[in-house]
């Protein structure tokens, strides 16, 4: 049997290392998802235009759990947003 673990399971404490998929966001003219890291993935969305940033759809290996929230593993739009406000210090960028 094995054990399950979730990110986030000590609350604020995201797996940032996890697999995720950015969707619905055109690259070169087709809707082809981005696999990466959940860390890389935030951060590409934090570069899309504001158009492309709503119509985004992360999704992540497992489910994170954000401070005062239940556990997705599927956030749209602006919810990414709040994953980018939890992104780890360094190597930040600026979001505008």
């Amino acid at each position: 049997m094995t054990e399950a673990t979730w990110s986030g399971s000590d609350e604020g404490t995201i797996e940032w290392t996890m697999s995720a998929a950015l969707e619905d966001v055109p690259r070169g003219g087709e809707q082809v998802p981005e696999v990466t890291s959940l860390e890389r993935a935030v951060r590409a969305w934090r570069e899309l235009s504001s158009e492309q940033r709503v119509a985004a759809v992360l999704t992540s290996e497992r489910a994170v759990t954000l401070p005062g929230e239940t556990p997705l593993d599927r956030f749209v739009g602006e919810a990414i947003g709040q994953l980018a406000e939890q992104l780890p210090d360094s190597d930040a960028k600026a979001s505008d």
